[in-house]
């Protein structure tokens, strides 16, 4: 559902706007004054906002140069009670989708939010197929141009620039941890630390340690002060791979710096304000898990405030080509060896249903490259559970 922010100073404006909107299925946010709605910017993903012009705090000509800055694709109608051209020029001039003026009529609001909506699709459709003319990787990371994978692309710039907590779902080998490194590097904290910790790899006795540091004679072997990743990743970001498995009592101590943004190092008695931000990892049913008892609620609403869900490769199959060749591509770099693959062979993995995603991908591309005959990959070099028998074999010269 398409979210809409609407800053007003009169709350009867506010309120029938709502109204009126939310009969036609628009999530709505709400704000009284403009410093208030640029830190709702900061922290929230928009498809439009609906301003006056004279707010308290940041004026609405103000918050419109901010909120194109934040959120790049956002659209913005401006409202006022002063039929100024002056200010109306200004707006449009600074990006404003549209202008109306107070009073004003109900069907002009919905036709100007619907017209601003498409507006706002549209724009960010032909900037990502000019992306994907130009290049073969996707915010330098990840590889493919499928419809699913664009709907990705799109979410990562809306999210990029706000400090929002993402929650990435998707089954394992989906590439979950590149597109919160895409998140990472195209957000205001890309010069600073992107720090991955895998909590299923790490012991449940060790885990609060390595989150939140320690502090000289906390325990046996604490020799010294630690910083813990909080504090590593401060002012960059932290993903938190595999969220699903960590110990519920942490889980309590997570939700905590979430809300305060401060951590205390194990064994300490100081707060240390962090500004980290979150992004969190799953393959597993977190709402599952929160009706066995295994996951607390409050602490998935706080993280999944962005909910982001990678398609498995089985649903973007025509990227299947395009992950071939670059995979291949980097065996070449690894290996000083160029291998060349069947068009027969690239049907076959089309058609398999890939129960292990890219990453399974990637691995048998590796086993053929290195074990096939005169640097070919033929049809009967696939293993059996993706073998296709099919005629009239054709070689392609790296694919």
């Amino acid at each position: 559902m398409r979210k809409i922010l609407i800053v007003d100073d009169e709350l009867s404006i506010i309120e029938v706007l709502k109204r009126l909107l939310a009969k036609e299925g628009y999530v709505l946010v709400t704000s009284l004054d403009g410093n208030d709605a640029r830190n709702k910017l900061k922290e929230e993903v928009f498809d439009l906002m609906i301003t006056d012009v004279r707010l308290p705090g940041v004026d609405g000509l103000t918050l419109l140069k901010e909120a194109r800055q934040l959120q790049s694709h956002l659209a913005v109608i401006m409202m006022t009670a002063y039929a100024d051209v002056d200010n109306a020029v200004l707006a449009m001039k600074n990006g404003a989708f549209d202008y109306i003026t107070k009073p004003f009529k109900f069907d002009e609001i919905l036709l100007t939010v619907q017209r601003a909506l498409s507006y706002e699709e549209a724009l960010a459709e032909n900037e990502m197929l000019r992306s994907r003319l130009t290049t073969k990787f996707h915010f330098n990371l990840i590889v493919g141009d499928s419809d699913p994978m664009v709907q990705v692309y799109r979410m990562i710039e809306k999210v990029a620039k706000t400090n929002s907590t993402v929650l990435i779902t998707g089954e394992s080998g989906t590439g979950k941890e590149l597109v919160a490194k895409g998140i990472h590097n195209s957000s205001p904290r890309h010069s600073h630390p992107f720090i991955t910790l895998n909590c299923a790899a790490m012991p449940d006795a060790l885990l609060e340690s390595e989150l939140f540091g320690y502090v000289k004679g906390a325990f046996t072997g604490a020799t010294q002060d630690r910083k813990g990743l909080f504090e590593t990743a401060d002012k960059g970001t932290l993903l938190l791979d595999e969220i699903s498995t960590m110990p519920v009592n942490m889980q309590s101590k997570l939700l905590r710096v979430l809300q305060e943004k401060e951590i205390r190092r194990v064994g300490g008695t100081s707060s240390i304000p962090v500004n980290t931000r979150i992004i969190a990892a799953t393959n597993e049913n977190l709402e599952k898990k929160i009706r066995g008892g295994k996951f607390r609620e409050d602490l998935y609403y706080r993280l999944s405030v962005i909910p982001l869900e990678i398609p498995p490769l089985r649903n973007r199959r025509e990227d299947i080509p395009l992950l071939v060749s670059h995979f291949l591509d980097l065996f070449k770099k690894e290996n000083s060896r160029s291998v060349d693959i069947s068009s027969q062979v690239v049907e076959s993995l089309k058609e398999y249903s890939w129960p292990g995603n890219v990453r399974e991908l990637e691995n048998i591309l590796k086993r053929l490259a290195t074990l096939c005959e005169n640097n070919i990959i033929r049809i009967e070099d696939l293993p059996p559970a993706i073998m296709k028998k099919k005629k009239g074999v054709k070689h392609v010269k790296n694919f």
